[in-house]
């Protein structure tokens, strides 16, 4: 039986286990590694934001809006849905390979919501450029 997300331990293998997964990823690698240049750096920063997203304990500073804009912008405007639903469904596996329970589905429920917001705001920011 798999445990539950419990701990940012927790938090940090199933970030670590996703992004390896997206960076060998054919669709999503090149926005990846083109734009991130410090991956330890990098899961860091993600895990406190999911850490703050599923505890509701830790403050994220950051703008994962700003930052999905900017790559959507330096990659030609060329994310697409097919980009978030690839996204979405390593998440999935990778949560259902490493853990079950409330705080997995909450991480699953949270990523969908996300997803959906980022791919909105990413096209709206699209037309605000023409």
């Amino acid at each position: 039986m798999k445990k539950d997300i419990k701990t940012r331990e927790d938090i940090y293998l199933l970030v670590a286990s996703f992004y390896k997964k997206v960076r060998d990823n054919d669709l999503l690698a090149p926005f990846f590694n083109d734009t991130i240049k410090d991956w330890d750096a990098h899961l860091e920063h993600l895990t406190t934001f999911w850490e703050a997203s599923l505890f509701l304990k830790t403050k994220y500073l950051g703008n994962p809006l700003e930052a999905h804009i900017n790559v959507d912008q330096a990659h030609h405007n060329s994310i697409s849905e097919q980009h978030f639903g690839v996204w979405l469904n390593l998440w999935f596996q990778t949560i259902d390979e490493l853990f079950e329970g409330d705080y997995a589905e909450n991480a699953k429920r949270r990523a969908r919501k996300m997803s959906t917001f980022l791919h909105l705001k990413i096209f709206e920011a699209r037309q605000t450029k023409l």
